[in-house]
């Protein structure tokens, strides 16, 4: 009985083994640029936009770009991305506040008065997961 609980305690204890995600992202309107994108592992951070999990910026070439995370704990995730097609590092903005570059989301998720929300952008990372957004 006591090895029992020792092998249960263990096994509750154990980290999980690392992930790793890859996203193929597709552009339609411009072939070049590059591909903003913060990566959150929870409700809390994605709706306030604060504390990504992982930053990326990736080229786009022909209309492609790929990003990688490696090292990843299992779990529920979601993206928020932005095509920065004039390579200043930040989304361009109408003077009425609105986006002036395509952007995209996790899910391809729609937004919905502002981005599109956790419920409809996360998704599982277990193992290695691939996923794929298209910028428009």
């Amino acid at each position: 009985m006591i090895i029992r609980s020792l092998i249960t305690a263990l096994l509750i204890a154990a980290p999980a083994a690392a992930t790793d995600l890859t996203v193929n992202f597709t552009v339609t309107d411009v072939p070049t640029g590059q591909i903003m994108m913060n990566l959150f592992d929870s409700e809390a951070a994605h709706d306030s936009n604060t504390g990504p999990v992982r930053q990326a910026a990736v080229p786009v070439k022909d209309g492609k770009a790929v990003a990688t995370f490696a090292g990843l704990a299992p779990g529920r995730y979601a993206i928020k991305a932005f095509h920065d097609i004039d390579g200043d590092g930040q989304m361009g903005m109408t003077p009425f506040g609105m986006p002036s570059e395509p952007f995209a989301f996790s899910n391809n998720a729609q937004p919905q008065g502002g981005p599109a929300p956790w419920s409809a952008s996360n998704f599982t990372v277990d193992g290695t997961t691939t996923t794929a957004i298209t910028i428009k």
